[in-house]
């Protein structure tokens, strides 16, 4: 099923000293915003916390998608719900069981959903897809952002699609790392509905602009 194509600008790639400038710049030019949370051991690199997404509410609508690269995503579901998140995603590598967090994520009002690393297969998460409303296909290693788009990334996200749409389940496909308008197109033809771009955005000299270019190549994906 061909589901609205969405951006969501991640702010691990936006300077942090003007963060609610960066988000205002974008906003009226996005759906979504994409915040990582990292623990410095599920993924060698800190980041934000709770503190700065609370922060972050008040000075935007934006629906806040929550990326957990942490072990202990389970411990902070009331904090983050709290703090203003609206879908928190964990790692299926840290949660290789992950049916009582999508349960515990659900009871605190949170959407859920699924994150795979480049080298884990579509099947470790095929067993938890009817769990999700997301199924996070990450086309970079985890921890940093500014890496290189894995092109091997894109059959997982056409095996994604074809799974949810074989069993009408109404997870939404989202492709996280490397993304820019000159492969948004690629992604969104392999069956991606939700698209994090950090560095091409937030690094550029107008992200306006590409996020226009995201746009307009997103469009042309799909025609005949």
């Amino acid at each position: 099923m061909i589901k609205p194509a969405r951006i969501a600008p991640s702010i691990l790639a936006a300077d942090f000293s003007k963060l609610g400038d960066e988000v205002a710049l974008v906003e009226p030019h996005v759906d979504l915003l994409h915040i990582d949370v990292m623990d410095g051991h599920f993924v060698p690199n800190l980041s934000l916390g709770i503190p700065v997404i609370a922060s972050l509410r008040p000075y935007t609508r934006l629906r806040f998608d929550c990326h957990m690269m942490t072990t202990n995503a389970d411990a902070y579901l009331a904090e983050l719900r709290v703090a203003g998140a609206d879908i928190v995603t964990v790692h299926i590598e840290a949660f290789p069981e992950p049916e009582q967090l999508a349960r515990n994520a659900r009871s605190e009002g949170l959407e859920f959903g699924l994150v795979l690393n480049p080298p884990t297969p579509f099947d470790a998460v095929a067993p938890f897809v009817e769990l999700c409303d997301l199924v996070v296909v990450m086309s970079v290693h985890p921890g940093f952002g500014g890496q290189s788009f894995i092109d091997a990334t894109l059959g997982k996200i056409e095996e994604a699609r074809k799974f949810v749409d074989s069993r009408g389940l109404g997870a939404d496909i989202e492709v996280d790392g490397g993304i820019g308008p000159e492969n948004v197109g690629r992604a969104r033809r392999a069956g991606a509905d939700v698209f994090v771009a950090g560095s091409s955005v937030f690094h550029a000299e107008d992200p306006v602009a590409v996020i226009a270019a995201m746009r307009t190549e997103l469009d042309m994906s799909l025609t005949p």
